[in-house]
């Protein structure tokens, strides 16, 4: 911080000028009369005639009244009026009182008031209703403010006097996230500019790099999204870059004030054009190498001359989509030529970290313990906008991960096309959807079907493994599943119901092989797996009957083969059991060689005896 004065006229107040002084840098004390620690000054208007419109932040310790009377003379606009705070001689209370928004006077009030141990006194509508404070809120975000059919003043005391809004938010990123998680109730939002019945409205608030006509106030916030890629002929000029460059936005219905920076190859990074331009707009230039630029060869057209001259074969096209990240462009590559002769490419691409695309992630919900889905499917549920869960599979404490303003659906209840729906609703909105799979997805987790509807609508998505039903078991069994020279081998399978099984798959064959078999969604099958299993296994075959995995309700029995079903019927299990089958079960023989003191491998030498 610099340019901040407290101006005192009470030699009391001389202690909170000081502790204010030693927290906020670049501040000064005055005073009139001289007191120890402070700059004298002539008086109080002529030190304002001179530091009044350079100052940052004024801070009056003292009346009300003199404060008032003493900036009066010299105020001139929010935009370029500092901040001024006023406050008692103790700084119990600390008010707002000019520049509250543009000048940070609000702010300033609320930081001063943490070092006296007082309280913020701020008055501004929009904070005292706690809505947006429209003239600033895109400041953090580097956004720029445009208005359209009204002005700023006009849009924001409707604004606060809470008139019906039209809330479009075409991209998405940490800026958009705080407008929607603290929308107000007469906001209403949206995700495609075509959506707005503009006479159902008063107001139109905006997020978007787009350039659209309205016929209501509006307040239009660009967000710098917007990528160059550039390719040119030594020496062109300046002013025909920009001129050029602006004219592509303005043919592409974008607003100039959405670019976010340039790109080129490393033989042009002390082109003068870009050079200039990317100072005196404060924009980054960046340049990449020919190879770097070669990398999207099957993703762009191919240029004779650019790959004559400095050996990519894309310049504009290549550099946009490299930095952008994004899969196309929002234009192809444009020819043009400055007043000397001189030849230059432009190509547009949207940021893509700023696209309003959505996300969506099949993950695996793990066997049941809320805290045995993975770190990254945890991290996934603590964002996700819509939570859509296999009830009858999943525990719904698993959802309690989920943001406030998270949506959850259980989708027991709703066929594939309605779950498919419900996803894309919010995948259309640019959310992140969390599609959440008992155990691992992968196995019988029936995702095939919902990833073909993905494919088929373009959308994407990742799968996010989790812990297996089969590997909880093994873990409460306290079992391995593989045993040295005795097993090697887990299957695992489901018995044949209402859904068939493929005739080279059927129980009776595989029990053939002893392996240790996992048994999945097969409890209300039970007579006709302990025949199929009693074909290959010994009626004395170790089994293990598990009932909701790492649930609270967890219950686990074992016995043999031959009480199978006597054990499954007395306890009346018909859902959420893993059924294991296979002498690996307690198993505690048959030591491995890995560990073997005679065994020699690319880590240890083994002893011989």
């Amino acid at each position: 911080m610099s340019n901040t004065y407290i101006i005192i006229n009470n030699s009391f107040a001389m202690a909170t000028a000081e502790r204010i002084a030693a927290k906020m840098e670049g501040s000064t004390i005055v005073s009139v009369a001289g007191y120890p620690g402070s700059d004298q000054i002539s008086s109080l208007p002529d030190f304002l005639t001179e530091s009044f419109q350079v100052a940052d932040l004024l801070i009056f310790i003292g009346a009300m009244g003199i404060c008032v009377r003493s900036i009066a003379p010299f105020i001139l606009d929010k935009a370029s009026d500092p901040a001024v705070i006023n406050m008692d001689l103790q700084g119990k209370y600390v008010q707002s009182v000019l520049s509250g928004h543009k000048g940070g006077a609000n702010e300033y009030a609320k930081q001063i008031a943490k070092i006296t141990n007082g309280r913020a006194i701020i008055t501004t509508a929009s904070d005292t209703l706690e809505l947006w404070p429209l003239d600033i809120f895109g400041r953090k975000y580097e956004w720029t403010n445009e208005y359209q059919n009204t002005t700023e003043n006009e849009l924001i005391a409707a604004f606060v006097n809470q008139k019906k809004t039209a809330l479009l938010l075409d991209v998405k990123n940490e800026g958009t996230q705080a407008l929607v998680e603290s929308c107000p109730d007469f906001v209403e939002t949206f995700y495609h500019y075509d959506q707005i019945q503009q006479e159902d409205f008063e107001l139109l608030i905006a997020v978007t790099p787009g350039l659209y006509e309205t016929s209501i106030p509006s307040l239009f916030f660009r967000p710098k999204c917007i990528v160059v890629g550039t390719g040119a002929q030594k020496g062109i000029s300046v002013d025909a870059f920009e001129k050029e460059l602006r004219a592509c936005f303005a043919s592409n219905q974008l607003s100039f004030a959405s670019l976010k920076s340039i790109h080129s190859i490393t033989v042009k990074a002390n082109e003068k054009a870009y050079k200039q331009f990317s100072e005196t707009t404060n924009l980054t230039f960046v340049t990449y190498s020919a190879d770097e630029l070669n990398e999207k060869e099957s993703e762009v057209s191919y240029s004779e001359a650019a790959h004559r001259e400095v050996g990519a074969v894309n310049v504009s096209e290549a550099s946009a989509l490299i930095a952008s990240g994004a899969k196309s462009l929002l234009q192809t590559k444009s020819k043009h030529v400055d007043e000397n002769g001189k030849h230059f490419t432009l190509a547009l691409a949207m940021d893509a970290e700023q696209e309003r695309k959505g996300k969506i992630f099949i993950v695996g919900a793990g066997p049941g313990a809320p805290d045995l889905v993975s770190v990254r499917g945890k991290k996934l549920l603590k964002q996700a906008d819509l939570i859509l869960y296999a009830g009858s599979l999943v525990p719904r404490e698993l959802t309690d991960y989920g943001k406030a303003s998270c949506v959850i659906r259980n989708s027991a209840d709703l066929t594939l096309e309605e779950q498919f729906d419900v996803m894309k609703e919010h995948y259309d909105r640019g959310g992140l959807v969390v599609r959440l799979h008992t155990g691992d997805p992968c196995i019988y987790g029936a995702i095939q079907e919902q990833m073909n509807f993905f494919d088929q609508h373009e959308m994407e998505y990742q799968i996010v493994p989790g812990i297996s039903s089969f590997q909880a078991a093994a873990a409460q069994l306290k079992s391995q599943f593989t045993i040295p020279n005795k097993v090697q081998s887990i299957i695992l399978t489901r018995g044949e119901g209402r859904t068939p099984m493929p005739p080279r798959e059927r129980l009776a064959e595989f029990a053939k092989f002893q392996s240790t078999i996992c048994l999945f969604l097969s409890v209300t099958l039970v007579e006709k797996l302990q025949k199929d299993l009693l074909e290959g296994y010994p009626e004395t075959t170790p089994v293990a009957i598990c009932h909701k995995l790492t649930w609270k309700e967890e219950k686990i029995w074992r016995g043999e083969l031959k009480d199978l079903v006597k054990i499954v019927k007395e306890n009346k299990l018909s859902l959420t059991v893993m059924i294991v089958v296979g002498e690996a079960i307690g198993n505690r023989k048959n030591r491995s060689l890995l560990y073997d003191p005679k065994f020699t491998h690319g880590c240890r030498k083994g002893i011989e005896s």
